[in-house]
């Protein structure tokens, strides 16, 4: 339902049988900003205009002159996000010490106010404001009250940071989204309220916490990728669970496979995003997309979902993706009118994927068919073409892995490797095999797991501010510390709280800055960035370095759903079937369904354990345990291998 997406999650809540009367809290994610500016039917964009500081009407349309991509002689960079014909210049200027040269001349603000009546949305992003908003306040005071049927915004309150092109861009896509969610989340009140909904609902953000719908509406640009943090927020809370200090999250579904890495159990966090960049390799293309200087869970995500299409190039090569088949009509063996091979008819071929998939029976003898054809194509068996789809795609996501690892300065070997969604399971062993990764974890209701994030997760609130400078005093730091800090809580509710305090700092020069934990000198915070600069980038300088930012987190406690603990008692339970399944090898496997695994149970490879919502392969060789919160952790030999993790917990 794209144009009313509030019908599909009433929809979703009478599919339950849950009496909406008494839901106390609902938790909600969408992508409805993301889909926004990626075309999607029935979301319309507003009419904005920009006024911004005289000469400098056309930054946007400068941008960074990165090139998305580089031998193409033929690249278009994205359009501006405002017309030039919609923006406008006002005579006003701020230094960047913060000295007003010129202040902004209330006729002049009046004049144009009748130019932007028109207007569904005026963004006022003056050069400096960051440092001294006095003028961009002014402006905007005035014209609230000459445009009041237009949403006037001020960019100091959407993102108080340096660098003119982002804070001038995130500010726009604030206002371009504010008209949207407004209608979105003031419709789905109404209808929850209209059913007897009393609760309270909470919003996630791209970053990974919890907020009120108040700030959601206010800033709705922290929000666009809300659904795909939740899987990282139910990873750093299971991980704090069993002690695992170093997590790689590993989400595979049915069109694509995202990773991230949770250290010392959060998640990893960037600022550096591009809405509607176009993706390659796992990587946002910089340059493709609109600047975002916001928190983000730093995910990498290939085109590697059960979905995903195989076909023969040119060449004769096998290859796997980009191209997903969907939902409709969906992998050949769904019967539905499919009939190319998918990376789920392999899986089915080989006997990795049960013929019963939730309330779908699946058609072996289709994805044969399809499979036939690619095997044809390429001249080999059946069996030889499925087995190479499952590595090609392994590959794909192996890269993704490598992403969040390597490409940080990780060695994946450290981390746990946390496989979920429907089709995580099916691949994660033999995944985590070729990236040197020895412990796999599983966990409960692993097809559904981002949901059980927004669960999980807790309230968050960044506030941040531009320092620019190689030389602060500890005390200066603190005052600045201590104002963040009041500012985000006095947007949180009455919970209880844990400040997390950060600079960001770089090499006086350098165009990208590396967050440290601020530990109460400046001195500290140098030798802390001296270090992850040289695990990062393999040197570190003797260079001045500058604070760029400081940074404040405030995280506020909610409750939440308890994680319910088994008593662990050893066993080898006996296989409800067995199977044959492929593996380089057709071999004999033990089949179990996972809901009658108590805990404890110890499972030798080769093996497949079904559920409602995912299936996992255990590859021969490797040997699986059902710990006390019903997570399948595997690996080999995994008396020596489970690290951090304690079966007693």
């Amino acid at each position: 339902t794209p144009k009313r997406p509030e019908i599909g999650v009433m929809r979703a809540i009478d599919a339950s049988g849950i009496n909406v009367g008494e839901i106390d809290v609902l938790v909600h994610a969408t992508t409805l900003g993301t889909n926004m500016f990626l075309g999607q039917e029935g979301l319309d964009r507003p009419k904005v205009a920009l006024v911004t500081t005289k000469g400098f009407r056309d930054v946007i349309e400068i941008g960074r002159q990165r090139r998305g991509e580089m031998y193409n002689l033929f690249f278009r960079k994205p359009e501006p996000l405002v017309r030039r014909r919609d923006r406008y210049e006002v005579e006003e200027r701020v230094l960047a010490d913060g000295t007003v040269l010129k202040p902004v001349r209330e006729e002049e603000i009046r004049a144009l106010a009748k130019r932007l009546r028109s207007y569904d949305v005026i963004v006022v992003a003056f050069i400096h404001s960051y440092i001294n908003p006095s003028n961009e306040r002014r402006a905007c005071d005035l014209l609230k009250r000459e445009c009041p049927n237009s949403i006037v915004i001020a960019s100091h309150e959407i993102l108080r940071e340096y660098r003119e092109y982002e804070r001038f861009c995130t500010s726009i896509l604030n206002g371009m989204l504010i008209p949207m969610m407004s209608r979105y989340l003031s419709r789905l009140s109404d209808e929850l309220r209209r059913r007897g909904f009393r609760g309270k609902m909470l919003i996630m953000q791209s970053g990974g916490g919890l907020s009120t719908v108040e700030t959601a509406l206010k800033i709705p640009v922290a929000f666009v990728e809300s659904g795909p943090a939740a899987g990282a927020v139910a990873v750093s809370s299971y991980s704090r669970e069993m002690g695992l200090r170093r997590v790689i999250g590993f989400d595979m579904g049915g069109t694509t496979a995202k990773a991230c890495t949770v250290v010392e159990f959060s998640p990893e966090i960037t600022r550096d995003y591009e809405i509607g960049g176009k993706v390659h390799a796992g990587r946002i293309i910089k340059g493709t997309g609109y600047p975002v200087r916001f928190p983000f869970v730093d995910l990498a995500e290939v085109s590697a979902g059960g979905g995903t299409v195989a076909w023969v190039d040119e060449g004769g090569a096998l290859r796997v993706g980009p191209v997903s088949a969907g939902a409709d009509p969906g992998p050949a063996c769904y019967g539905r009118g499919g009939d190319r091979a998918t990376v789920t008819d392999a899986n089915l071929y080989l006997g990795r994927l049960g013929e019963n998939l939730s309330t779908i029976r699946l058609r072996r003898d289709l994805s044969e068919a399809a499979l036939k054809k690619i095997a044809d194509e390429i001249g080999c068996g059946v069996e030889e073409a499925a087995y190479g789809i499952i590595e090609i795609v392994n590959a794909e996501m192996a890269r993704a892995l490598r992403i969040v690892t390597v490409e940080r300065g990780y060695n994946p070997g450290d981390f746990v490797l946390f496989a979920f969604g429907g089709a995580g399971g099916m691949h994660a062993a033999e995944l985590a095999d070729d990236m040197g990764i020895s412990l796999i974890v599983i966990p409960r209701l692993a097809g559904v797991f981002s949901a059980l994030g927004l669960l999980l997760a807790d309230y968050r609130v960044d506030c941040i501010r531009s320092v620019l400078s190689c030389s602060v005093e500890d005390s200066t730091v603190e005052e600045i510390f201590k104002e963040l800090e009041r500012e985000a809580l006095n947007s949180l509710p009455k919970v209880d709280v844990s400040v997390y305090r950060y600079l960001e700092m770089r090499y006086r020069g350098q165009a990208y800055e590396i967050v440290v934990p601020w530990r109460g000198s400046v001195d500290l915070a140098v030798e802390d960035f001296h270090r992850r600069h040289k695990e990062m980038y393999g040197f570190s300088s003797e260079d001045d370095v500058e604070i760029v930012n400081a940074r404040v987190t405030v995280v506020g406690r909610k409750g939440k759903v308890k994680m319910p603990k088994m008593r662990v008692e050893k066993y080898k339970p006996a296989p409800d079937f067995y199977r044959d399944v492929y593996f380089g090898d057709w071999m004999r496997a033990r089949v179990y369904r996972r809901e009658r695994l108590k805990a404890g149970a110890e499972i030798e490879g080769p093996a497949v354990v079904e559920s409602y919502d995912s299936t996992v392969v255990i590859p021969p060789e490797f040997e699986a345990r059902v710990d006390e919160l019903g997570n399948i952790v595997i690996g080999r030999d995994l008396d020596d291998k489970m690290g951090g993790y304690k079966e007693d917990n």
